[in-house]
């Protein structure tokens, strides 16, 4: 039987999920991060599918999401977006000390995923802990500054005023530049990464990751199969089930 259970995680809100029998044992662990707007119960099928392969996984809210929702609308989020990312990059290690802790994890098998932001996220995550063995972008983004420039450009087209002065978003640029992976790329270290990406995304755009995806191909040419990138044709800001399933698939042979 799978397990799901809402619990705080040193003030975290998450969603812990294993299976029954295996709940008092030390297990790798799959960090999965929600997109935008969304909440940790919407990930619940990817939870699903790897606690059935044994992995405990953990579903946080992240700040202003789920229960920590401040009732704060899409505009006023979108504001906030780039202090979302970069708290949830820190809270990450929170967690993950927390189940190292109370012995539920086994540290050397760690992994991390997520969906949109989720996947922002987690590559800014691969550029600040190494203990992250492997990791899956689901429509992410690795080039933070200039997703962010394109963030302003869009708001302002929009005719939304941006309540920051140009100090204040110089100091942002400084802030994200720390966890841009683009300008770090080796900082992967050769960890197992995939990408899954649709053609017609026009929340995230596929083009600058795939850009990013050929440009570290050499650095994994003595071990291509820990790199590679799904592209669906078809597909917009939504995950296909192919994605749900190579996720899964990718975190079995890597973690």
């Amino acid at each position: 039987m799978i397990c799901v259970e809402q619990r705080e995680i040193s003030t975290i809100p998450a969603l812990h999920v294993v299976k029954q029998e295996l709940s008092e044992y030390k297990l790798p662990l799959v960090l999965f991060i929600h997109g935008f707007t969304s909440a940790k119960e919407h990930n619940l099928h990817y939870a699903y599918l790897l606690a059935e392969k044994g992995y405990r996984v953990i579903l946080p809210d992240v700040l202003y999401h789920g229960e920590r929702s401040h009732g704060h609308n899409e505009a006023e989020l979108s504001l906030r977006f780039w202090e979302i990312v970069l708290h949830t990059i820190g809270e990450l290690n929170i967690l993950k000390e927390e189940l190292e802790q109370a012995g539920l994890i086994d540290a050397s098998r760690i992994g991390i995923a997520g969906t949109s932001m989720g996947g922002i996220v987690t590559l800014g995550a691969m550029s600040t802990y190494q203990w992250i063995g492997a990791a899956v972008s689901l429509m992410g983004m690795p080039y933070y500054e200039k997703f962010a420039e394109m963030q302003i450009a869009q708001l302002q087209k929009k005719g939304v005023k941006i309540p920051l002065s140009d100090a204040q978003i110089t100091h942002l640029f400084t802030q994200i530049k720390e966890f841009d992976l683009s300008a770090q790329p080796e900082k992967l270290n050769g960890r197992p990464l995939l990408f899954w990406h649709g053609v017609k995304d026009q929340t995230v755009p596929y083009t600058p990751t795939h850009r990013f995806y050929e440009n570290i191909l050499p650095m994994y040419s003595h071990s291509p199969e820990k790199l590679h990138f799904i592209t669906d044709q078809r597909a917009g800001h939504k995950v296909s089930r192919e994605g749900l399933l190579q996720t899964v698939n990718w975190f079995e042979k890597f973690v």
